[in-house]
C-alpha cells in the first residue's frame, strides 16, 4: 500500500514473550534469506488495511505466532529500494502458534533484549528494543 507522496506504508511488531526459563523478556527476530538479515516481523500493508491489523497479520505469517498488541512504538522512517518507506511498530506479546520456516522467513529466534539488539541487522531496529521495557513498564 502506498502513502499520498509514492511512500510504501507497511507495520510491524516487536514480538515478545517471557522467557519460558525466568523471569525475563525474550524477543522474537526474523531471519528473512532474501536480504540475509534479521529483523522485526513487518511487511506492507495491503490496500486498505489498518495498520495495526496489518502488523498482527504480518507477525503471523512470518513467526506463526498470534499476539496481543500492547503500546505502540516508533513509527521509523528509511528510503527502501529508491522509495520512501514509513513502518509503524507495536510491542504485542505472543500468545499460540508454532514457526513453520517458508520463503520470506527460514529462522526465527528468541532472545533476551541484548543479544536480540545485538543480532539485529539495522540500527533502526536497535531503537524498538530500547523502547520495549518502557512500553509494558517493565523494568
Amino acid at each position: 500500500m502506498q502513502g499520498h507522496d509514492n511512500t510504501v506504508l507497511a507495520a510491524g511488531c516487536v514480538l515478545w514473550r517471557r522467557s519460558p526459563y525466568g523471569p525475563r523478556l525474550e524477543i522474537c527476530l526474523v531471519h528473512r534469506p532474501r536480504y540475509d538479515d534479521w529483523s522485526h516481523p513487518k511487511g506492507k500493508l495491503k490496500r486498505g488495511e489498518d495498520t495495526l491489523a496489518g502488523a498482527v497479520r504480518e507477525v503471523l505469517e512470518e513467526t506463526g505466532h498470534h499476539c496481543e498488541p500492547g503500546a505502540r512504538l516508533a513509527t521509523v522512517r528509511y528510503e527502501a529500494n529508491g522509495r520512501p518507506k514509513q513502518v509503524t511498530y507495536w510491542a504485542a506479546e505472543a500468545t499460540t502458534g508454532t514457526f513453520v520456516p517458508n520463503d520470506e522467513v527460514d529462522r526465527i529466534q528468541w532472545l533476551p533484549p541484548g543479544a536480540a539488539r545485538d543480532l539485529l541487522t539495522q540500527p533502526r531496529d536497535r531503537e524498538l528494543v530500547d523502547a520495549l521495557p518502557a512500553a509494558l513498564h517493565h523494568p
